[in-house]
């Protein structure tokens, strides 16, 4: 009966403040669909569906740009705009679900922006996807990726949240490589990284992601991967290995298939659980560090 109450509806009207967003363009390729979604100030985002043998995913960005600077990521290129706030975040949900009829069950921000470098409007949107009066998303089917904000890895694990998934961007398990490609490295370098992930919580059995992107000729050498391993030694985790995507930057080159598959073999070799990510929307500039502007030019390497 409250449904049709006037006083209830009314009471709606003046609580719940619903973002000025609204669906500009969308592309589509083989299921994956990505769309660009204007603001209330005119400035543009973009999120990606990805459809699946048992779920459907949603990439979320949770900035405009990004202020982390990763040298192979067309993100990065753009620098930070400003960041989303909670309403903008999950509206991309509430676009996926409802005004493109995709039936998603599974987040991951993975988008455009840094989530810890926007860390309580990320919180606050995570919070409402997971309510079971929100979008009833259980926490263990969201993701959050980071290139490696230790300050924000803190906060994160204060609050414990231990089914919410984590992911790390890593990419090289050198430091000074790690630096020249994400210069988040100079701020937290690998010992902190480490240090907050071995005192991360996690549920039992809980694992780490560790995200790799391999670029020819620069992180994909058996001594590279020897480095890495080195590095996740004794960790709680799984490897995502990633074939680069062409983006704003036209340096760097993505190795071929056979050679995705050698770095694994010497990863596994060394009692890793790896895998290789199949790439999707590469057509569609959807994929893996392709979303968000090319007006900016890339830092130099």
């Amino acid at each position: 009966e409250f449904l049709q109450s006037p006083e209830f509806a009314s009471k709606l009207r003046s609580d719940i403040r619903i973002p000025s967003c609204r669906i500009r363009t969308t592309k589509e390729n083989d299921g994956l669909l990505k769309f660009v979604v204007s603001l209330h100030d005119g400035r543009l985002i973009e999120s990606v569906v990805i459809p699946g043998k048992d779920r459907t995913t949603l990439c979320v960005s949770c900035q405009v740009g990004c202020g982390m600077g990763c040298t192979f990521c067309t993100t990065g290129s753009m620098g930070l705009v400003r960041n989303l706030t909670a309403g903008e975040i999950v509206w991309q949900v509430f676009a996926a679900r409802f005004i493109l009829n995709r039936k998603v069950d599974n987040i991951v921000f993975m988008g455009m922006g840094e989530p810890l470098d926007n860390f309580d409007h990320v919180i606050q949107a995570i919070r409402t996807m997971s309510d079971q009066r929100g979008l009833n998303i259980p926490l263990s089917n969201i993701t959050l990726s980071t290139a490696g904000h230790v300050d924000g890895l803190t906060r994160l694990a204060a609050l414990g949240m231990k089914s919410l998934r984590l992911a790390v961007s890593l990419n090289a398990a050198d430091g000074q490589l790690r630096s020249q490609l994400m210069p988040i490295n100079r701020r937290f370098p690998l010992d902190e990284l480490k240090s907050s992930l071995n005192s991360f919580p996690l549920v039992k059995d809980g694992v780490v992601l560790i995200e790799y992107v391999l670029l020819r000729g620069i992180n994909d050498s058996h001594e590279h991967a020897m480095q890495l391993a080195g590095w996740l030694k004794g960790m709680a985790v799984r490897v995502n290995l990633i074939g680069f995507n062409k983006g704003a930057c036209e340096r760097f080159q993505a190795p071929d298939r056979e050679h995705l598959d050698l770095f694994r073999s010497w990863l596994v070799a060394e009692n890793l659980f790896v895998r290789v990510r199949n790439s999707r929307g590469g057509n569609l500039m959807a994929a893996c560090g392709q979303l968000g502007s090319l007006q900016a030019n890339p830092p130099a390497f």
